[in-house]
């Protein structure tokens, strides 16, 4: 008998992509799946959509469950975690689309390694113009990482990717170790891989292109400000108060480069968005009160000359590190 997989989508002002997301689920090849929708208090028609879905083709694991409040993707996310019956949990936003396969495919992996995350591919996709690209990484590895110290390397080095979508994990294990999401917080995948990833024991890569994430007007990417900006830096502290907790020197070491790059791709990210450069100075400002690579690490072989050199450029006096970081973004 196969693993019941759970498939947890959010309902928020989603309606003009709800039914292609629908669509894409039913059209799974893998049957074994139940599907929970988590209305977040959406204004718009999604949850009539998604009734109307389920009455039509008579889908008897699938239900909505209605929160409450509005209160945001973190609490969305817990729900699914806790609300799950499957085995496995699959991540599923609900203006993107996965492969027919994906399930199937993520399934066997996991089957076959016993895992307790098995990873894919993600593509991205132009809503208006179809153009599709990778716009998250490649996996150009496709090795199961076994033992947790190689797991946070791998993540801390950028071979695992951050976002929450598009990974099967082990339902048992998110409940057992406590791995949910910070209410109040949006756009947290970053900060929920990392808190994952410094437990995690097991990790799978299976390679071919599962889902595909839609960009279009209201995609959160196109639309980020100051907001956005605060809650990059409110992760930061998350990471921040690990590493200084942190024990093991050789953990510390890599908790401290993640970080080092972690402020320096969100500053390119927040320059990207607005061009403002007040707002830029002031998420710098802010990068600065947390840890830094001191003279000792400089001195030390701990740290590659790349770490070295981005952690120089995010500790210059602000003015001047405005200046640099504009003169290397736009040359």
């Amino acid at each position: 008998m196969n693993p019941l997989v759970t498939i947890s989508i959010p309902l928020y002002n989603c309606a003009d992509f709800l039914e292609g997301c629908l669509d894409s689920v039913l059209a799974q090849t893998y049957s074994d799946i139940e599907v929970t929708l988590i209305n977040d208090n959406t204004p718009d028609n999604s949850v009539q959509i998604a009734e109307g879905f389920i009455a039509e083709h008579q889908l008897e694991t699938w239900k909505i469950i209605h929160l409450e409040r509005n209160s945001g993707l973190s609490v969305v996310r817990n729900k699914g975690i806790d609300t799950a019956k499957g085995k496995y949990l699959f991540f599923l936003d609900s203006d993107d689309t996965i492969s027919p396969d994906c399930i199937m495919k993520l399934v066997e992996v996991g089957e076959r390694t016993g895992a307790e995350m098995v990873v894919s591919q993600i593509e991205c996709k132009q809503f208006k113009t179809g153009h599709h690209h990778f716009c998250m990484g490649r996996l150009n590895h496709l090795e199961t990482i076994v033992g947790n110290e190689k797991v946070f390397e791998a993540f801390a080095e950028g071979k695992i990717l951050s976002s929450a979508v598009n990974k099967l994990f082990i339902v048992r294990y998110l409940q057992k170790e406590k791995i949910y999401f910070v209410p109040g917080l949006f756009a947290q995948d970053e900060l929920w891989t990392f808190q994952l990833t410094l437990k995690l024991n097991s990790v799978a890569f299976q390679k071919d292109t599962t889902y595909t994430y839609y960009l279009h007007d209201k995609s959160v990417i196109h639309n980020r400000d100051k907001r956005n900006f605060d809650n990059w830096f409110t992760i930061g502290r998350y990471i921040d108060d690990e590493y200084k907790k942190e024990t093991n020197r050789a953990r510390k070491n890599l908790i401290l480069k993640y970080l080092i790059h972690y402020k320096s791709l969100t500053l390119q990210m927040n320059w990207k968005a607005q061009k403002n450069k007040e707002l830029w100075k002031e998420s710098y400002k802010n990068y600065k009160m947390l840890s830094s690579l001191s003279l000792r690490d400089y001195l030390s072989a701990d740290y590659p000359s790349s770490s070295k050199k981005l952690n120089l450029f995010n500790q210059l006096p602000t003015e001047l590190g405005f200046m640099v970081f504009k003169w290397r973004y736009e040359r």
